[in-house]
């Protein structure tokens, strides 16, 4: 039998429970993990909630994108992998880490980079992957760029600003707090704007000698999104990828400008762009540029006191649960 955590309605961290479930064996071209661990995500909490974009089959939900562990059994034909090998779930939508085992198509898992904890291998494909494939894949991010990244402080801003150092481009780090400035900073941004003091447009237009930022990463939405198309040089362009702020966003201006929108799960799908993102992110461990920021870990019977951390905004990383 294999643990599962499972909710039957919408609600706080308190409808999710823990199950026992018969453990599932892999088909043809699947693999069965072990988890170790798995992160906690705002995904899964809308998912519990009943906010989620995409629907959610009640009851009997379970939850998690996130996770690593170690190959305990192959399906026949399954190639590319070995019984004990750590990997890492390529963040697929309704995988359900939550769990002692989860069983998954081949290609939707990866090899974990060496050197990663295992807590840290558990936090730090989703924001990884988002970044890359928003800034890379999509805004074609290349050195030299300025690249306005908004809610830096965030998994997924703090994963962008690591990537855009890698590949050379100019992180400029935006945060509602002047207080958060020097750890903006440490954690790799070239600049920082703090809009509670700040003025967006005019702070890039210096930083950038006058020419304005390349690419824009909005993580936020809502009316704030009108600074940063402002901000951005004629030909600039600007990522529309998160969705913190519940205000309407304007529809943009029109400007000699590019704006894309960016699902988190539109190149995780795609076995192509999940090797190009599994072999930067192993350049990247092993030049020590990409290290997720792990906030608190719980145990697996903690699971609720984990999303009640997470519903009070009170971590700074990523949470994450071992199993």
């Amino acid at each position: 039998m294999s643990r599962a955590v499972v909710f039957d309605e919408f609600g706080g961290p308190d409808v999710m429970h823990i199950v026992e479930e018969p453990v599932v064996e892999p088909s043809e071209g699947e693999v069965r993990v072990r988890i170790e661990a798995f992160a906690v995500n705002p995904l899964d909490q809308m998912m519990r909630s009943g906010t989620s974009p995409a629907p959610v089959a009640l009851p009997h939900a379970r939850l998690g994108v996130e996770g690593t562990g170690v190959v305990d059994a192959l399906g026949p034909g399954t190639t590319g992998l070995q019984i004990g090998d750590p990997v890492i779930l390529a963040a697929v939508p309704g995988a359900g880490s939550y769990a002692d085992h989860i069983t998954l198509p081949a290609g939707q898992v990866i090899l974990r980079p060496a050197g990663l904890a295992v807590t840290e291998a558990a936090a730090i494909w989703v924001a990884y992957s988002t970044a890359y494939g928003a800034l890379v894949e999509k805004a074609r991010m290349r050195p030299g760029d300025h690249v306005l990244i908004t809610a830096a402080s965030g998994g997924v801003g703090r994963a962008a600003t690591q990537i855009a150092r890698q590949i050379g481009a100019v992180p400029i780090a935006l945060t509602r707090h002047t207080e958060k400035k020097d750890d903006l900073l440490a954690a790799g941004a070239a600049a920082v704007i703090a809009t509670d003091r700040m003025d967006v447009v005019e702070t890039v237009r210096h930083c950038t000698g006058g020419t304005g930022a390349d690419i824009a990463l909005d993580l936020v939405m809502g009316p704030g999104q009108q600074h940063l198309l402002q901000a951005l040089r004629p030909g600039g362009r600007l990522i529309a990828a998160g969705f913190l702020d519940p205000r309407p966003t304007p529809f943009p201006r029109s400007a000699p400008l590019t704006v894309f929108g960016y699902r988190s799960f539109e190149h995780t799908l795609d076995t192509a762009v999940v090797k190009r993102m599994a072999a930067f992110l192993n350049a990247g461990v092993r030049l020590g540029a990409l290290r997720p920021a792990v906030d608190k870990v719980f145990t697996f019977d903690a699971v609720v006191e984990a999303h009640s951390r997470l519903e009070k905004g009170l971590h700074a990383g990523k949470i994450v649960v071992t199993v």
